[in-house]
């Protein structure tokens, strides 16, 4: 068995027999420390913690620890990457509502102040409408309007999310251009679109009009085009690289492909050589994988900054096999294993998440998540993942 002697634990294996595990120990990551030392734009999708003292029912109300919250922002921010707030991976309408999302845009926002040149890019969506009260595409308009007029009040950018209602109340491919174009026309900023796959969000399946892929992508892009100026990039999570390459390669020049490809993130990073313009030949991200490995993250981008993509691979290479069982099908349940590593590396007190998320996943799924993580070298103190790994088990029954 290899590793360090010193760092050991039994861990349940999958024929229920317990038995020994050495960790390797963590990796020294040489990390950026501004964004300006990057080449990519690189956003982190941050989780929040849940206030486990809370006197609440924490499957119908939310309690947040702003003061743990945050300090994970800075966090993020300390390793030169940005801060993209409020979406799916702060469980953005899966426990944290529009008032809760607004509170949080508000103090990163404050918080971003004390970072110069930090990035920071804040979700809007439609969440304070329900699908089932949408009636129409106007009823949507007004949502989208709501929320962009209280971010941009609050100092931050728009993220555009992708909308349950829209995808609702939505006939076809000419309401979608109708409801993206009325809002791009009014942002202040050029704002980044998100296209959330139905494996993240199942409400969202033939989001822009259509359930084929083909046509869904044109609509998309036929949006970016005539807004072109109104657009910063596409986020595009559908876990399918060759769409993304395709799309990235018939962006007009200046619009970034944002990859949130949790699964295949390190080649679409580095890029290729094929495009007419920069922003073609590789995507930037915007990824909630980043809130979990965020040190080998900014130690890769900064190596790829300094042209030693040999490095850049293998630090990431390692990271890939973690991000895909974190982001393992059923997918909407990765918020889990993240705010799994932040407890395990001593970022929070406690393994407790907003709706009681933190039930979602197996002992084995966190069983294999703890290897998977120390073989990239991302327990970083393995002393106290360890201590904490046993008491997980000890609530599982397992001493």
């Amino acid at each position: 068995m290899n590793g360090r002697p010193d760092l050991q634990i039994r861990l349940p294996d999958a024929d229920g027999r317990i038995t020994p595990y050495r960790l390797q120990g963590p990796a020294r990551f040489a990390t950026a420390g501004s964004p300006a030392q990057l080449t990519r734009i690189a956003y982190s999708a941050a989780h929040v913690v849940a206030d486990p003292r809370a006197d609440i029912d924490p499957w119908i109300h939310c309690a947040v620890d702003w003061d743990a919250t945050l300090a994970y922002r800075r966090h993020l921010w300390s390793l030169g990457l940005g801060v993209a707030e409020a979406m799916d991976t702060a469980q953005r309408g899966m426990g944290m509502d529009w008032p809760a999302s607004l509170e949080l845009i508000r103090r990163s926002v404050d918080a971003s102040r004390d970072f110069p040149g930090a990035l920071l890019a804040s979700g809007c969506g439609t969440d304070q409408l329900t699908p089932e009260d949408a009636r129409s595409v106007d009823d949507v308009i007004r949502a989208y309007e709501e929320q962009l007029a209280a971010i941009e009040a609050a100092g931050g950018r728009i993220v555009l999310m992708a909308s349950r209602a829209l995808a609702k109340v939505a006939r076809g491919p000419a309401d979608y251009e109708k409801v993206y174009d009325r809002i791009l026309r009014q942002a202040k900023q050029p704002v980044i679109l998100h296209w959330l796959g139905d494996m993240f969000d199942p409400a969202l399946k033939g989001y822009w009009g259509s359930s084929d892929t083909q046509q869904a992508v044109d609509t998309a892009l036929g949006v970016i085009n005539a807004n072109a100026s109104k657009v910063d990039g596409i986020k595009m999570s559908l876990l399918d690289k060759d769409i993304e390459i395709a799309v990235r390669r018939r962006l007009p020049e200046g619009v970034r492909m944002y990859t949130g490809d949790d699964f295949n993130y390190a080649e679409l990073i580095a890029g290729d050589e094929i495009g007419d313009s920069d922003n073609q030949r590789h995507s930037d991200a915007l990824l909630g994988i980043f809130d979990a490995i965020a040190p080998a993250a900014s130690a890769a981008l900064l190596a790829l900054a300094q042209n030693n993509r040999a490095r850049f691979e293998e630090i990431l290479a390692p990271t890939v096999p973690l991000s895909r069982h974190i982001f393992r099908a059923p997918t909407r349940f990765y918020k889990t294993g993240v705010v799994f590593m932040a407890w395990l590396n001593g970022h929070q007190d406690h393994f407790t998440m907003v709706g009681g998320q933190q039930s979602a996943r197996s002992l084995m799924h966190f069983v294999e998540l703890f290897k998977l993580a120390d073989a990239a070298g991302l327990l970083q103190k393995p002393e106290l993942a360890i201590e904490r790994m046993k008491s997980l088990q000890a609530l599982h029954g397992i001493t």
